[in-house]
């Protein structure tokens, strides 16, 4: 069960949470998250989740593939944020966890009182949207915890910055 929600309440402020994963949807979804957040003075988290390593913990290899991994990872949210600095203005909140992509979205929902919306972009492959957008739009849409804002992955950038 999800925490309620505080975006809009004194002394809080909304938030858009986009995923930072290096895919072109990723890019989709975060500049319309930015442009929307500075459209209604709102905020912006990015999220980058890290997969736990597969590697056994053998002389720590693990902890070290971990560690190379958070570090691409941690690459990543820095020039998505220098992308949302440049594009719309905003500061946005960076973070890195580590475990399955849908369960640190879910945590992080949960603690995050003032993340009012997710923004996904929907891949343009012949494979379908993406697993993100099948596995949180899908079946977990009807207990998801806020609302999921998917933009089509097709748009060019003056498209999503009309809409948002």
């Amino acid at each position: 069960m999800s925490k309620r929600r505080r975006s809009y309440e004194s002394g809080h402020r909304p938030k858009y949470l986009a995923i930072v994963d290096g895919t072109p949807e990723s890019a989709v979804a975060l500049r319309y998250a930015g442009r929307r957040a500075s459209r209604v003075t709102a905020g912006v988290a990015l999220l980058s989740v890290v997969p736990m390593p597969e590697a056994p913990p053998i002389l720590g290899v693990g902890s070290l593939m971990e560690a190379e991994a958070t570090e691409e990872a941690q690459t990543l949210l820095d020039q998505a944020a220098e992308r949302m600095r440049a594009l719309a203005g905003v500061e946005p909140q960076t973070m890195v966890r580590v475990g399955a992509k849908a369960d640190e979205i879910l945590k992080l929902i949960d603690e995050d009182e003032d993340i009012a919306f997710i923004v996904l972009a929907a891949g343009t492959g012949k494979d379908g949207p993406g697993p993100l957008v099948s596995s949180l739009a899908g079946k977990a849409a009807a207990t998801f915890p806020i609302p999921i804002v998917i933009v089509p992955g097709h748009l060019q950038p003056e498209e999503i910055d009309a809409m948002a």
